[in-house]
């Protein structure tokens, strides 16, 4: 497949779709808000993957996320799991540690809310972090999932900190396979949950010392969206080398940059802390590499050797964002 190919399919799937999406949502919510979203009382503005509100010396940390009702009709268990999971990996991306988890749960009867309920339980004990309470519909047509969570972080990793002349750097867990059919890379499950918790907890630790400020986890969008979101936030733009993404041997390029990984983060790095960076992973075992340079741009260029195409323009375009404003 060359580049430009992958760029066509890439602005065509629905991670991508659902991710523009969120212009429309944000511009909404901006009209109806008596003073717009950019005066919200918060460290940083709409679009990093957890509000960070001022907490003392620190930042309390909000998250939510749906799972898409197909996903836990099909796979309920996994659904269950995945949405503890996700919101783990949200708070960790930010540089924080989670404190608890609630659910708000919709299903055609008790016996269908079992396995999402279980799922839920297995991540919760994987994870350490405890269900404290939620909302739940039995009676409902239709299955629905949300799971939100809160969490503390005492440095914050932040979308909006990228700089031209940062090293785009990728950290990912090989050590998984794929949900089949669903573009999810299950690397957490099988895992000791001892294991689990020490590598999510390097992020938290890159941010108390300094070593990183910029970061984003991976998520439905994939490797490629979730940079795009994270260097439209920091409004700069990108080279990345296709070749240098790490990725699971056998696994076509084109489906592994669509894929949510369960530990998957996007960092930008100075390019004086990368090797030290880069050394906290392998510490863990967790492939990690240098996929791009990130500039002043606007605009996000892949290349595979002597193949190149744009996949975003900023300035003719936006990705997440609604103007130069915040995103969700």
């Amino acid at each position: 497949m060359s580049v430009a190919d992958l760029v066509a399919a890439l602005r065509e799937s629905r991670g991508f779709r659902h991710k523009t999406d969120i212009v429309d949502v944000v511009g909404t919510l901006a009209r109806h808000l008596p003073r717009g979203t950019r005066d919200l009382d918060q460290a940083v503005a709409l679009g990093d993957d957890c509000a960070a509100i001022a907490d003392g010396g620190g930042y309390l940390l909000f998250a939510i996320e749906g799972m898409v009702s197909d996903f836990v009709s099909a796979m309920p268990w996994f659904a269950g799991y995945s949405s503890v999971m996700v919101n783990v990996s949200d708070i960790y991306a930010m540089g924080g540690r989670p404190l608890a988890v609630v659910d708000a749960l919709w299903s055609q009867g008790s016996d269908a809310a079992e396995q999402v309920l279980a799922g839920m339980a297995a991540a919760s004990v994987a994870y350490g972090v405890p269900i404290v309470g939620g909302h739940t519909n039995t009676r409902s047509d239709a299955a629905q999932l949300a799971v939100s969570i809160v969490g503390r972080a005492n440095a914050l990793l932040s979308s909006f900190n990228a700089k031209p002349g940062d090293s785009l750097m990728m950290a990912v867990d090989l050590r998984g396979r794929f949900e089949e059919p669903y573009p999810f890379w299950n690397a957490s499950v099988d895992a000791p949950s001892e294991r689990l918790r020490a590598d999510l907890d390097l992020l938290p630790r890159l941010a108390e010392s300094g070593l990183c400020d910029a970061a984003k986890d991976i998520s439905m969008a994939g490797t490629l969206g979730t940079a795009l979101m994270l260097l439209e936030c920091s409004q700069v733009g990108a080279r990345i080398d296709l070749e240098q993404i790490p990725k699971p041997e056998g696994v076509a390029l084109s489906r592994w940059v669509t894929a949510f990984p369960s530990f998957g983060y996007l960092l930008s790095v100075r390019a004086h802390q990368v090797e030290a960076v880069q050394a906290h992973f392998d510490e863990r075992s967790l492939a990690c590499a240098v996929i791009g340079s990130v500039d002043s741009t606007r605009q996000v260029v892949l290349h595979q050797q002597d193949d190149a195409a744009m996949l975003w323009d900023f300035d003719r375009e936006p990705f997440i964002m609604a103007g130069k404003g915040g995103a969700r």
